[in-house]
């Protein structure tokens, strides 16, 4: 009985090993983790001290493969969630959905990418791109200005939705995403473009928000660029958002620059809120990233965020980011 169990072990594993499917797919897990220590400051508000996860990358995990089906064809699928590492709590905050980073299936093959589910943005790339800070929801001015200012609505990922990439031609590539309505308000659409060739980086987007019953609709635009001249990297964004829920739109504007500096980058980036009714915020943030090693590195990050008739938020923290 234990040589013949050892024998369909054996048998087993050989077919394992000459199934094309196993042979030819792959799944990673990977993520990032970002902690910090520091102060954080509402325009107007009081100071909170204390240890804080996400400030300059909010912090998650996921897991990606792809199978190659053949005929340069390959399945894709991604699960990826947001979590708050000083903690160890789950999502972004309390009622986000666990796996609200990217939730898709699709296929990938060289005339581009269809991925169905839960999907980022284009408008959020797009203004992730091409700022100094990236992604950061704690420091960077244009990402707190279009997603957390109550300007743009609809969150930076899009549930129920198709989202098509295209191959590159060239250095320019575009985006196609939209979001099913499934009778919650009407349906989310958005549309982006982009362009890299040497030093210069240009993009357009716009997007539309029907979507969520509870949800204002909005409508945005934005264009970027960046060039690099190596000793530095100069950025620009300019941008709206139409509140046709409210009648109120908001102009936007960022500034940035980032320089190598030692084992590091300095960061500098300014952006500024311009609505039709209401206060005008200006938001300048300073910092210097140090990498020690390709994963790992290490920040510490200055901002000061002001609305109109309101005393400065002042905002400061020292942190590390870990990728694995």
């Amino acid at each position: 009985m234990k040589s013949r169990f050892h024998v369909l072990l054996s048998v087993a594993a050989a077919a394992t090993l000459a199934s094309p499917a196993w042979a030819q797919s792959a799944v990673t897990m990977y993520g990032l983790l970002d902690v910090s220590v520091g102060s954080t400051q509402a325009p107007g508000g009081t100071a909170t001290k204390g240890v804080d996860s996400g400030k300059m990358t909010t912090s998650y995990f996921g897991l990606k493969g792809s199978e190659d089906l053949g005929s340069g064809l390959k399945a894709i699928f991604a699960i990826e969630s947001f979590m708050r590492a000083d903690t160890g709590s789950a999502g972004r905050f309390e009622a986000d959905p666990f796996w609200a980073r990217n939730a898709y299936v699709g296929l990938e093959s060289d005339v581009g990418t269809v991925t169905l589910g839960r999907n980022t943005t284009p408008l959020f790339v797009n203004t992730l791109i091409f700022n100094a800070f990236g992604d950061s929801f704690g420091f960077s001015p244009s990402i707190r200005h279009y997603f957390t200012s109550g300007t743009t609505t609809g969150d930076t990922g899009w549930s129920d939705s198709v989202k098509y990439s295209s191959p590159r031609f060239g250095g320019a590539s575009f985006t196609a995403h939209v979001a099913a309505g499934e009778g919650n308000g009407g349906r989310n659409t958005g549309l982006s473009g982009l362009y890299f060739g040497g030093g210069l980086g240009l993009s357009a987007a716009w997007q539309k928000v029907e979507k969520g019953a509870t949800v204002a609709d909005t409508k945005t635009w934005q264009l970027g660029g960046s060039y690099d001249f190596k000793a530095v990297k100069l950025f620009a964004q300019v941008g709206k958002v139409d509140n046709t829920s409210t009648n109120n739109d908001y102009k936007i504007t960022g500034l940035g620059a980032s320089a190598p500096l030692g084992a590091g980058k300095a960061l500098l980036q300014w952006g500024q809120i311009k609505p039709k009714t209401g206060a005008k915020r200006s938001t300048l943030t300073v910092g210097y990233d140090y990498n020690l090693s390709k994963r790992t590195d290490l920040y510490a990050v200055y901002m000061n965020d002001k609305i109109t008739g309101l005393s400065g938020g002042k905002n400061y923290s020292l942190g590390v980011r870990h990728r694995f």
